[in-house]
């Protein structure tokens, strides 16, 4: 599936819910759903900046792709999904891809209604995150 298609797919699944606490709740069963980020990946470096919690991003270049790592505080479970729902979009995309990809889905399911400013600022923040390990990596694969 291409960005675009799993973003769509998310406007869907959001569609299916009529009420703001049953989209908040299936953003934090999203998060549920993430795979465990290894210990040693929740370092200083890999934190996100501008989040009222901890939450955690790394990434991996594989056969051309760029696979992400995500993981959040454990009192922090709405920016945990946040990062699952980002990870799920951009994970396994090529570098330049990610780098590119315009992220229409946040507006569409009406994420501004359902966090708070300051979340808003730290999703803004993981998405700058991605993007930029997806233009660091188009840069050093086009180089060699």
């Amino acid at each position: 599936m291409t960005i675009n298609e799993k973003q769509d797919e998310i406007i869907e699944e959001f569609d299916l819910f009529d009420d703001q606490l049953d989209k908040t709740q299936y953003i934090i069963d999203l998060g549920k759903k993430l795979p465990p980020m290894p210990e040693a990946q929740k370092n200083d470096q890999n934190r996100i900046m501008g989040c009222q919690s901890k939450v955690w991003v790394d990434a991996e270049l594989k056969e051309d792709k760029l696979y992400f790592y995500g993981d959040s505080e454990p009192t922090a479970q709405i920016s945990k999904g946040l990062v699952g729902l980002l990870i799920r979009v951009l994970s396994g995309e090529k570098p330049e891809d990610i780098a590119n990809a315009d992220l229409y889905f946040i507006p569409r399911v009406g994420m501004g209604n359902l966090i708070t400013s300051l979340r808003a600022g730290g999703l803004a923040s993981m998405i700058e995150r991605m993007k930029a390990y997806g233009r660091a990596y188009s840069v050093s694969e086009n180089s060699h």
